[in-house]
């Protein structure tokens, strides 16, 4: 992605200085450009490689849904206390009908 407005370089010789790049005869700004789309095509390749063919993302997210239940089941009296106001202020996502699993 080319920059509409490359920044200037920083140094001794900023833009508005003798010797800077609007200065006739001062340094001109070379344009540089990187495409990284192949390397993100690689990248989300090896990742979905890593995973391999019997990755299930429908399954995955089961299990991190068995896993909160887990985590918020058999809280004391205190417990389920502050988790309802963690739920009420939005920091927790409300479960079970708005109580904790049992």
């Amino acid at each position: 992605m080319t920059p509409h407005d490359p920044t200037p370089p920083t140094g001794p010789h900023g833009p508005t200085e003798p010797g800077g790049p609007t200065e006739p005869g001062g340094p001109a700004l070379v344009p540089f450009d990187v495409d990284l789309s192949s390397q993100e095509v690689a990248r989300r390749a090896q990742v979905m490689a890593a995973l391999g063919p019997d990755w299930d993302p429908i399954e995955v997210l089961r299990g991190e849904e068995a896993a909160y239940d887990l985590l918020y089941s058999g809280l004391d009296a205190e417990q389920q206390r502050v988790y309802d106001e963690l739920v009420a202020a939005g920091v927790l996502p409300a479960r079970g009908g708005g109580r904790a699993a049992a």
